[in-house]
């Protein structure tokens, strides 16, 4: 069989279940059996497609027909500019967040300065790692609950080349934290979704670790803690931005200021910046 015929039929079957990328996932997957890049399989179009590389495409795709996240059947997913090793201990690292790096840089434009960034609930560390990578004289601190999702976090870190430049703790929250750290910036994709949303969230969700989605509540509960206890890790000015979705983002603290909500390019909510008010002397 060539792989024009593998792919038609299993897209075919990808768009049966529901698939968003039928033809793109069964070309990810293609690539992936058989070891050759997007070039290699235009160039192998009407070659025949080794029974070893067959074997092990129905392997995945089995699982891709059972809705399970493509991140996790490749093991990796693209993120800013690099490509991040995934696993079910972690959430799938998502486009929407690119705009929360975004935002870093848009108000911390200069790259080269010396920073100290936070990154709570670091997950795959695909922010956490993509700032320290941007920000090349900066130091990042990395925190997660989990120490399964810490170990690809770190993996991720030595994979890019920024493992030096980063300290990692597993903890809940701030509470993973050293007494007495101090940032100029704190950022964070918490679990956000409500409790309700969740019997709403496409099928392959279930696969991703829930307590990294959900707060079992509002969604607002985690958003809430981050910004009531902000002031304790800010330094004077620091930043403060937070990722959400349909939760909206919890009233602002006396202690910080409101720099603006963002939104994606579909004009979707996607989190707030915030500003430590500077301490009166």
């Amino acid at each position: 069989m060539n792989p024009r015929l593998l792919l038609q039929q299993s897209a075919l079957q990808l768009e049966q279940t529901g698939v968003d990328a039928p033809r793109k996932d069964t070309e990810l997957m293609l690539m992936e059996a058989w070891g050759v890049s997007a070039t290699g399989l235009i160039i192998r179009a009407n070659d025949e497609v080794p029974e070893v590389v067959i074997e092990k495409f129905n392997v995945m795709l089995k699982r891709r027909l059972n809705r399970e996240p493509l991140a996790y059947i490749l093991g990796k997913k693209a993120f800013w500019k690099h490509d991040f090793v995934v696993s079910k201990d972690v959430l799938v690292p998502r486009p929407e967040t690119e705009h929360l790096i975004e935002i870093v840089l848009k108000y911390r434009p200069q790259q080269g300065e010396s920073l100290q960034i936070c990154d709570i609930g670091t997950g795959s560390g695909c922010i956490a790692v993509t700032l320290v990578d941007e920000y090349e004289n900066s130091h990042v601190t990395a925190c997660d609950i989990s120490d399964a999702a810490l170990s690809i976090a770190r993996e991720n870190a030595k994979q890019i080349g920024v493992y030096d430049r980063m300290t990692f703790y597993q903890g809940d929250l701030y509470q993973a934290l050293p007494d007495g750290s101090k940032f100029d910036v704190i950022v964070s994709n918490p679990p956000y979704v409500s409790q309700d949303e969740m019997h709403d969230l496409e099928a392959e969700l279930s696969f991703e670790p829930r307590f990294a989605l959900t707060d079992e509540s509002s969604g607002l509960t985690l958003l809430d803690t981050l910004l009531k206890d902000a002031h304790l890790y800010l330094k004077d000015n620091g930043l403060l931005v937070l990722e959400s979705g349909l939760c909206g983002m919890p009233d602002t603290p006396n202690m910080l200021n409101k720099l603006e909500d963002y939104h994606d390019l579909a004009g979707n909510f996607r989190g707030s910046v915030f500003q430590m008010v500077e301490t009166k002397t």
